[in-house]
Order: C-alpha cells, then structure tokens, then sequence
C-alpha cells in the first residue's frame, strides 16, 4: 500500500506549489513562470519521492526543511517579484497550510486508517483542492491588491509565520514522529488548532490596512477633485469678468475705429492683450497647464511669496492630465509649506523644460528650518487629521505611469521635487532647445 502513500506524497508536493502560485507575483510572464517552475519543482518532487521509498517516511520528514522546503525556497525568491517580507511571508503561508494539512492526514490515517494510507490520501485529495478553490476565491485578489499598496509590518508577519512553521514541523517530526509520541499529541493538536487562529488575526490586520489604503485613495482622488473644481471655478469667474470687461472694451475701439484712429486702436489692443495675459497668468500655450500654473501662483499671490514660474513648452501634444496632477500636487505642497514660513522666507520656483529626450519638471520651495528629506525617500506628512500626506504619493504613481522617475529632498533649506518623463512616453513634436 506503499504506492497510495507516495502518491499522496507527490500530490501534495503539487499543491504546495499551486497553493503557492495562487498567491505570489513572479517577475517572469506567465507561461515562462510556469515552464520553469514544472521543470525545478517537479524534478524536486521526484527526488523527495525517491528518498521517501529508499528511506523512509520519518528519515524525509525531519530533512524536509533541507530537501524541500530551502530549495523551493531560493527557487521561488528568485522567481518572485517581491524580495522582501510580501514574498517571505507568502512563502511560509502556502508551506504552512501544506504542512499543516500533511500533518493532520497523518494523524488521520495513523489513528483512523489502520495505516494504510488510504484515509490519508482521501483527505489530501479533498483538502488541498478545497484550500485552493478558498483561496482562489476569496484571498488572492485582494491579496494581490496588499502585496502592491501595503509595504509595512510583511517582515513581523513573514517572521511569525516562519516561526510557526518551524514550530509546527519540530514538534511534528522531531525526536520521532508525533504519533510515535501519543503523551505529546494534545499539545500538537492544540497547535494545530492555534494555526487557523493565528492567521486569522494575521489577515483580519492585513484587511484593515487594505481598507485604509483603499480610503486614502479615495480620499487623495477627492481632493485632486476639489483641487480641479476650485481651478475651474475660479476660471469661469474670471471668464465672466473677462466677458464684463469686453465690453467697455469694445466700445473704447468702436470709438476709436469710428474716428479713424487705427493706430491708436493697434496700440489699445495690445494694452488689452498684456493686461489680460497678467491678470490671467500666460506661462505657456498648453491651456491644461496654462490654467493649472495660473491658479497656484494666484494662491502664492495671495500668500505674498516670491515665485519664478519658467514652463517651456509649446503647442506640441502633451499628457495634459497627468502633468497637471504633477504640477498641482508638487505646487498644493509648496504653498502648505510656505504658508508656515515667515512673509520673506516665502520664495518657490517651478521649472518645466525638454532635456534631449527628456521633459524635466523642478518644484523647489524653502522649508521649515531643520526639515531633512532624504533622496529616493518619500517624506511622512505632520500634519494632523485625515487627508494629507497624500500629494507626493500620487505625484510617484502618476510619474511611474510615464515610464518616468521622480526624486524629493532638501538641500539648504530648500525641498526639491524633480520629475523626468521620457518623451518616448507622450511622443512630443517640439524642438530640441
């Protein structure tokens, strides 16, 4: 009956790694991850078959950890897009589930089986697809979805899990196996039973950072929302002033045509052309961008800070909404800190130019006194209450959507935001400058 117990044994060997790929991100494309994974994991799963029927199942059951588990381990991280805590503790989950279940199906045939391995084998061939099914439909979503937003507190969970695991194994197989070991049994069951519990605990905190990411997106999209309604609004007031304004001015070149008087006409348009394109704040031709500069240097107008705006950029097709969001985010956080300063610390500068292949944005502001932002480091928010510390955030994504790179530090009491988009990414038609 030997032949039901190595069949068992190659099933879940199997399933470990289906349960496995269920849940992590390989940095290869799917047929490549499979095509490589069938040929390391099932030639690994031949080999631990060969030792189970030269050796024995309590000799490969206290050498798993070094026949299995640390290759398949190396394998997989090399394979994984994650290499720090999300894969280590994806890994210890899919082998301390297997493990478990293995576990528990020999307790099972030991106990209620005769040792035949017939029980034991029922219950994995029910067990590993029913986990599997549970976890595709229910866990690997938003799984997925933690293991791209959530970057904190995967190394205490990987380290609690790789705990459990050891613990789990040791206590199953070592000096002998545990059935060999009836006086010790309850304890091992009371683990058993403590493992669904603790991971439990571990997914109900995973799911509470899910929900508060999921609630900081929201919440940074409603304020980019604000942000654009504010522009728009104040926009169409000053539309509606222009339109008012219009016409007194028409009626000043009326007068002036009726007359004759062309070249004071000439000359009273282009007074009327330089006052509207002060009033209206003209930084370049792209009225996107146009619109969006304007209404950050009128909020620095009013905040009395000195500014240097320098947007060199044509007509030329531009990815409109997402330097917008760029430029709006990098700006709303230069004016909230210069809305702390002293009156004449308040000085900010924007520059936007091509750069070869290259569009170059720079948002440079003073800052508090003693402020440090280390480069290639997003910096953490102090303000109190909900809605902020979300602007650089976005800034990053945005950037990351281009293909781009973005960078944040202070330098002499300054904080620097830079951002390169390569234009490969919008395709411009401009001038090299």
């Amino acid at each position: 009956m030997t032949i039901l117990r190595d069949l068992s044994v190659l099933w879940s060997l199997s399933h470990i790694l289906i349960l496995f790929m269920l849940l992590y991100r390989s940095r290869y494309p799917q047929k490549m991850t499979v095509i490589l994974t069938v040929v390391f994991m099932g030639s690994l799963a031949l080999l631990n078959v060969a030792g189970l029927v030269k050796y024995g199942m309590e000799f490969m059951g206290q050498v798993f950890l070094l026949t299995c588990t640390l290759p398949s381990l190396l394998f997989f991280w090399f394979m994984s897009q994650d290499k720090k805590g999300q894969f280590f503790f994806t890994f210890c989950l899919a082998d301390t589930v297997s493990y478990w279940i293995i576990a528990l199906t020999n307790i099972m045939d030991f106990y209620f089986g005769g040792q035949r391995y017939i029980l034991m084998l029922i219950g994995r061939l029910v067990l590993f697809p029913l986990v599997e099914w549970t976890a595709y439909r229910y866990l690997r979503k938003p799984y997925r979805e933690l293991q791209e937003s959530v970057t904190k507190r995967w190394g205490l969970f990987a380290g609690m899990t790789a705990v459990y695991y050891l613990l789990l194994a040791v206590s199953a197989n070592f000096p002998v196996v545990v059935t060999r070991r009836p006086q010790e049994l309850p304890v091992f069951l009371l683990i058993m039973v403590l493992m669904p519990m603790t991971y439990a605990t571990i997914f109900a905190a995973m799911y509470r950072q899910l929900q508060l990411f999921r609630k900081q997106q929201s919440e940074r999209m409603l304020r980019e929302q604000k942000n654009t309604l504010e522009m728009r609004l104040e926009n169409q007031q000053y539309i509606r002033k222009m339109k008012h304004d219009m016409k007194s001015y028409n009626a000043t070149l009326s007068g002036l045509l009726a007359v004759g008087k062309l070249e004071e006409a000439k000359d009273y348009l282009q007074d009327m052309e330089q006052e509207m394109d002060s009033d209206w704040g003209q930084f370049c031709q792209n009225p996107y961008i146009n619109a969006t500069v304007a209404y950050y240097d009128r909020k620095l107008e009013e905040l009395y800070a000195k500014r240097q705006i320098d947007i060199r950029t044509g007509e030329e097709a531009l990815p409109h909404m997402e330097l917008c969001r760029i430029l709006a985010n990098g700006m709303e956080n230069a004016c909230d800190e210069l809305s702390v300063l002293a009156g004449e610390k308040r000085e900010m500068s924007v520059h936007m130019q091509y750069n070869r292949d290259c569009l170059l944005i720079r948002i440079k502001n003073r800052c508090r006194e003693g402020r440090y932002v280390e480069q290639g480091k997003l910096p953490e928010t102090d303000k109190e209450g909900e809605g902020h510390g979300y602007g650089l955030r976005s800034v990053q994504e945005t950037v990351e959507r281009l293909s781009g790179n973005m960078v944040c530090y202070t330098d002499n009491g300054y904080f620097v935001l830079d951002v390169m988009i390569p234009c490969r990414s919008f395709k411009p038609s401009y001038r090299d400058s």
